[in-house]
């Protein structure tokens, strides 16, 4: 697995074109489920990191366990129905954090599992849903993207 660690001095957004440019915070770059765990440990260092919490109103940690959560959630999807390298990366804005997840998929689109039970999985982008503020997804040229914002 690899991580990026944004060596940004600061985390404030730039201003581009009259419009807020979200900072790279941290990325991740999975190629195998048994990483998830790495990086819901770096997404908690990374929001407990002072400079940021001293930037961004106060995080609260069901906040963070609830970022966590869609991390995996996503990461874990794109890995068992997307094509990896999977990348996770933590973006800020003033006043939000965005969690963007891709794969290298460019024909499949994330769906709710409506007709699996309940226990059977299939429940993570219901969990994205009801955990974030906002969420989305977009194709660029070279890969899927899965974003949940916070």
């Amino acid at each position: 697995m690899f991580v990026n660690r944004s060596d940004h001095c600061g985390f404030r957004p730039t201003q581009q074109d009259g419009r807020m440019t979200p900072v790279l915070l941290r990325q991740w770059t999975l190629d195998q489920v048994h990483e998830l765990r790495t990086l819901r440990t770096g997404l908690r260092e990374q929001l407990d990191d002072p400079e940021l919490l001293e930037w961004m109103t106060v995080i609260a940690t069901e906040l963070c366990e609830r970022m966590a959560v869609v991390a995996t959630e996503l990461a874990t999807n794109a890995l068992r129905h997307g094509r990896p390298p999977v990348v996770v990366r933590l973006l800020a804005e003033p006043s939000k954090l965005t969690l963007d997840v891709s794969d290298l998929d460019l024909v499949g689109e994330p769906a709710f599992d409506s007709r699996r039970p309940i226990g059977q999985g299939g429940l993570g982008l219901l969990l994205v849903r009801s955990f974030a503020a906002e969420s989305g997804w977009y194709r660029s040229d070279h890969a899927k993207h899965i974003w949940a914002s916070f």
